[in-house]
């Protein structure tokens, strides 16, 4: 199935690329999320006709999102579970949880923008956190998990 892109979509495209996607990706999560159109000739031409507005709109959204990446430079977030003596979390600290503190020290994140890459913490220390706030915005959040 051939899209256009209506906005920088990770490790598929930019705004504006015609790309080829599996159908199932294209009817079900791309046109409907608003993230991209048919490739149709009556798609094209009105794409070319609002491609000002939507460069101008994913501008707007890399600026505001490179200021929400300045809002949590230095931020270290703590996080205190009960832990055996060897420093095992009894649980674990998950995505939730992360979102929980991050928004009780007055910043906000998206579930979807936080990556677990090895899964949940489930020991003390400090741990290196991906967040994702835009395609082209990425940084890493320190998260310390203390024992009660």
């Amino acid at each position: 199935m051939e899209v256009i892109l209506l906005e920088k979509i990770r490790n598929l495209g930019d705004l504006g690329q015609q790309v080829s996607v599996k159908p199932g990706y294209g009817r079900n999560y791309l046109v409907p999320q608003g993230k991209a159109v048919s490739a149709t000739k009556e798609n094209k031409e009105a794409f070319e006709g609002r491609r000002a507005e939507l460069e101008a709109a994913a501008s707007d959204a890399l600026s505001k999102a490179q200021a929400r990446a300045a809002e949590f430079e230095g931020v270290v977030i703590e996080i205190a579970r009960r832990a055996s003596e060897e420093g095992k979390l009894f649980g674990s600290v998950a995505i939730t949880d992360i979102i929980e503190a991050v928004t009780a020290a007055g910043k906000e994140l998206d579930k979807v923008e936080v990556n677990l890459p090895e899964g949940a913490i489930k020991v003390i220390g400090e741990h290196d956190v991906d967040v994702s706030l835009h395609p082209e915005v990425s940084l890493v959040l320190k998260v310390s998990v203390t024992a009660e």
